[in-house]
């Protein structure tokens, strides 16, 4: 039996979690919650897995390629705006669960789209998914681990997001080599579905409320997660504060207290970063298997395919050195220069090469784009998010990030192949290599580093501010 632990207020629970006083978080928490990142990953780039053949079933312009697969970052980009108001205002769990149906049905209904407007409607649908994941899934890991550990949990989001590319790339290999030809893409979308179902079953099975949202709630059912979760000897004092649930007065109030003071400022640079990288990543990237079919000639594939695959282990191996290693010891901020100065090297080279460096040179050169993106911008844009606000707007903050990487990624999804098609690969590069520039030039400006702060002591409920819009902080 472990020693009895009695709750007085919210900040008890705060302390519990954020103090590592409960133990290590559990494994197998983070590991569901981030499956659907796993699940987000998937959706979005599997369709550039087959954007070729894609192109040629339907018989697409660049401009109408660039507005299907910007059609589900726009989904993203409104169920963002409203997943980081509803994580806050009914609670993580719940979400978990809707968020996972858009998931199932979007994949199986685009991968059977009879036509060009059927598949936009249903990405839209599956963009609409992963903007309500995101929030919810990253400030549930954060809202589970001490401070200590939450730059590193978090940042796990990052290699299972290129872990869950590279699958995407490496299932598709049996159905290329089955000859499925022009449906090649079909497949890739429709099999995003089979993990959807495997998450949304362990989600529903094993998951509980965050305790931090709980303990916003009611400081009973907060006890009664830590009970089943960490097996404490724990109860609520019979004299402990009785708070109104955050979910009966969330309003949008809430939601803009992350522009207001003291929050304003790291508003600002997650949402440059956040926005920045997405664009970077959507217009390279994504377009990586019709980057290496210009490398390697149209008739290709197979060597595309192969190439994505080894750009994207560049990209989990990022993500790998990030969690181990690089978010106990480098703070995000210094991450994201550090990754920025790498992405626009990588940029200006192979732009101003390209035609002239030989494939041994490119592909290295493209690899090493995605490392430096992987754990700098590209991990710290919704990593700072979720470590930068409190429980009471986590989901607010989150959202928006998600919100802005998903203007980001519409930019991208429409820049490259329009923009390839007038300039060519290599000119397209040296444009992009601006984005970058200006988010080094931001973060310089911006001077942020959220990484082993307890933001939770700034915790507040904006209903609960005094006239004049000061924070309250708990004594």
């Amino acid at each position: 039996m472990t020693q009895p632990i009695v709750l007085r207020s919210r900040r008890d629970v705060v302390d519990l979690v954020n103090k590592g006083i409960i133990g290590d978080t559990r494994p197998w928490i983070v590991i569901i919650a981030v499956g659907g990142t796993f699940i987000d990953a998937y959706d979005f780039t599997s369709l550039g897995i087959g954007a070729v053949q894609l192109r040629e079933q339907f018989n697409l312009s660049a401009a109408e390629l660039g507005t299907v697969t910007a059609s589900m970052a726009i989904g993203a980009l409104f169920g963002a705006l409203l997943g980081g108001y509803y994580v806050d205002k009914i609670g993580r769990l719940r979400m978990f669960l809707i968020d996972l149906f858009f998931f199932v049905i979007s994949a199986i209904g685009a991968a059977l789209a009879p036509d060009y407007y059927v598949l936009i409607f249903f990405r839209v649908l599956m963009g609409i998914g992963v903007g309500l994941d995101f929030p919810v899934a990253l400030s549930f890991i954060a809202e589970y681990t001490a401070t200590s550990r939450k730059a590193r949990n978090v940042n796990l989001w990052v290699p299972t997001w290129f872990i869950a590319t590279f699958m995407g790339f490496l299932v598709i290999l049996p159905f290329y080599f089955a000859g499925v030809g022009l449906n090649l893409w079909r497949w890739a979308v429709g099999l995003g579905a089979v993990p959807a179902i495997v998450v949304l079953v362990l989600r529903y099975i094993y998951m509980e409320e965050s305790p931090l949202w709980a303990a916003h709630q009611s400081l009973e059912e907060a006890a009664r997660i830590l009970r089943k979760m960490y097996q404490l000897n724990i109860s609520v004092a019979p004299d402990a504060e009785r708070p109104m649930a955050l979910a009966q007065k969330y309003s949008l109030r809430n939601y803009l207290a992350i522009f207001s003071q003291p929050y304003r400022h790291r508003t600002v640079l997650v949402s440059v970063i956040s926005m920045l990288q997405a664009l970077e990543y959507y217009a390279a990237a994504f377009y990586i298997p019709v980057i290496s079919t210009s490398i390697f000639g149209s008739g290709s594939l197979l060597l595309a395919i192969l190439a994505s695959l080894l750009f994207n282990l560049f990209g989990v191996a990022a993500g790998l050195w990030l969690v181990f290693w690089a978010s106990s010891r480098i703070g995000a901020r210094s991450l994201v220069l550090i990754g920025y100065c790498g992405v626009i090297s990588s940029l200006l080279i192979v732009g101003a090469g390209y035609g002239h460096l030989p494939i041994a040179v490119v592909v290295p050169l493209l690899g090493t784009f995605l490392f430096f993106h992987a754990f700098g911008p590209g991990g710290q844009g919704m990593t700072m998010a979720a470590l930068s606000y409190p429980t009471s707007i986590r989901g607010a903050g989150t959202g928006w990030a998600q919100t802005m990487t998903r203007v980001g990624s519409t930019i991208g999804f429409y820049f490259f192949p329009v923009v390839r098609e007038h300039v060519g690969l290599g000119t397209t590069l040296l444009l992009l290599s601006i984005v970058p520039i200006l988010g080094l030039l931001t973060t310089l400006a911006v001077r942020w580093e959220p990484v082993g702060l307890d933001v939770d002591v700034e915790d507040f409920v904006p209903s609960e501010m005094p006239q004049g819009g000061r924070e309250t902080r708990p004594k």
